[in-house]
């Protein structure tokens, strides 16, 4: 096997998703203490604490105790390279997550224990379904009083259409909470509360018939093996196809809070998940174990360190190997491409590196060549598929507060929108800019930005549309008398692709069944193709 090989192969590159207030950011920040990344807990215990955990470095995000963007964080546990990605809970920041989950290989369900399966939950599933990415299941908050194991489990089946294979199981809940079982290696480690810090002398005891089990936990321990006998019979034995087929979910109970049930939880993502998988482009699949280089850019973020004003592309590595000052193809503009220094992510902090190898992440900085969905190699022209833009619901009109800062209000919506956090929308005619959203506290996260990264003052006034879709034709004549009789209601995205606007449900769909042969889509790549039909 050659240095490459090796490289590739023990690169862990997955995203943490869940509903918001499950612990996902919590059980990050965890994973990280115990990938050696980090030496001591921050956990938010509240949306009102002061200390902000190490992947919410946005101010807001401190302010609000919520996650409003991913961020990535690597490090090295049990000979893999991990690349780690917290996504936004919240589903006001949902293309943030989609096209976060494009560029990785494997996923972490992060599930409050005390309410089950939420809607966040529902929808971020399906996306990992629809892409057959295998996922890991946390069932967080067993020293919560929540629903009962067996409960959860059938839920996690019944709602989320995946087979449950329980690889922990709890002895007791909430306040009688004392461990796990560990199935597969027939051990059982009991649980210490309130443990802030690693804890590297947990109890455990070997064996289910243990006499010592009886002492340390009475009465539990006879539940503990009625439970485990019987999840035996209802539940399948672990099958490594079948998880990273995507059809079956390897489960977990713990307190991410606690440190409990996390290490568990690692040891099973470096020992079981994939390195990296293929990645489709519009021309072929391009598999990672190729020589020649290739690599896209999935996200955009500006100011990442208030400090130095800078510019970030996100680049997703998908085969050969990134080297520092090589000249590559952008294959959009045509042009050669330079990074004089590339960098490797923990949150906030950054570190030039001189290669990298597929399923990495990396950080380019980028004066405004790069967007979201750009494709760099060694000269083949590529164009990776997938990266997700949704028809917002929710239209503003930008108006200026300050004429004098003109300038830096649109430089300010137009970074914004390279990022994904909003997009931006103009009229054939006139000067109006139109902001389009998926979720009211977008625009408080666009204005608190505007005023606080680009000194630009605004207000928003309602547009009273409600409903958009991309328009397309095969004939271009029909498609310009379709846009000419409508100007009124069609606005045009970044890339100069219109777009039709309306009130309601109803409207939109009356007006595709008077222009059935104008194709209405709700969904568009970053290059302007269209996506899901209406």
């Amino acid at each position: 096997m050659t240095d490459f090989d090796r490289e590739r192969e023990r690169r862990l590159t997955f995203a943490i998703i869940s509903h918001p207030d499950a612990g996902k950011t919590t059980i990050t920040e965890k994973l990280l203490l115990f990938g050696g990344a980090i030496h001591i807990a921050g956990a938010v215990k509240s949306k009102k604490s002061s200390r902000g955990t190490v992947s919410d470095f946005m101010k807001m995000e401190q302010e609000r105790g919520i996650s409003v963007s991913t961020s990535v964080m690597g490090f090295d546990y049990a000979g893999r390279r991990v690349n780690l990605l917290d996504t936004p809970g919240h589903a006001d920041f949902s293309e943030d997550t989609y096209r976060t989950l494009t560029a990785v290989d494997s996923g972490l369900m992060v599930i409050d224990s005390v309410k089950g399966v939420e809607e966040r939950t529902r929808s971020l599933a399906q996306v990992c379904r629809m892409r057959t990415t295998p996922l890991v299941t946390f069932l967080n908050k067993m020293d919560r009083e929540g629903r009962p194991p067996i409960e959860l489990l059938d839920q996690v089946e019944a709602e989320l259409d995946i087979t449950v294979c329980p690889r922990s199981w709890p002895i007791g809940q909430g306040k009688d909470f004392r461990g796990v079982y560990k199935i597969a290696e027939d051990r059982v480690v009991l649980f210490r509360p309130h443990e802030t810090d690693i804890d590297e002398t947990a109890r455990t005891i070997e064996g289910l018939d243990n006499p010592e089990l009886d002492v340390e936990v009475g009465s539990l321990a006879a539940r503990l093996r009625e439970d485990v006998e019987l999840i035996r019979e209802v539940y399948p034995d672990y099958d490594r196809e079948h998880y990273l087929a995507g059809q079956l979910t390897p489960v977990f109970f713990g307190s991410a809070l606690n440190n409990f049930g996390v290490r568990e939880l690692l040891d099973f993502f470096a020992a079981e998940s994939p390195p990296p998988l293929p990645r489709k482009a519009a021309e072929r699949e391009v598999h990672p174990a190729e020589d020649t280089f290739s690599g896209v850019v999935f996200k955009i973020h500006a100011n990442l360190d208030p400090r130095h004003r800078d510019r970030i592309a996100y680049l997703r590595i998908c085969s050969g190997v990134f080297r520092r000052n090589k000249l590559y193809l952008h294959v959009r503009s045509g042009k050669q491409f330079k990074s004089a220094n590339p960098t490797a992510f923990m949150a906030q902090e950054r570190t030039v590196i001189d290669e990298a190898y597929p399923g990495d992440i990396i950080g380019l900085h980028d004066n405004g060549t790069l967007r979201i969905g750009d494709t760099l190699t060694e000269g083949e022209h590529l164009q990776f598929i997938g990266i997700p833009r949704f028809a917002p619901t929710i239209f503003v009109k930008v108006i200026n507060k300050d004429p004098m800062k003109s300038k830096q209000l649109n430089k300010g919506l137009d970074q914004l929108a390279e990022e994904g956090v909003a997009q931006v929308f103009s009229r054939a005619q006139g000067s109006d800019r139109i902001i389009g959203v998926v979720g009211q506290l977008q625009l408080d996260v666009i204005k608190h930005r505007l005023e606080h990264e680009y000194k630009a003052l605004c207000i928003f006034e309602p547009v009273d549309f409600s409903k958009a879709a991309w328009v397309s034709c095969s004939r271009k004549d029909r498609l310009e008398a379709f846009i000419g009789k409508y100007s009124h209601r069609i606005v045009y995205d970044r890339g100069g692709h219109p777009v039709y606007l309306a009130e309601n449900q109803f409207l939109l769909d009356r007006r595709r069944e008077d222009d059935s042969d104008i194709d209405f889509r709700w969904t568009a790549d970053v290059h302007g193709s269209a996506g899901a039909t209406l």
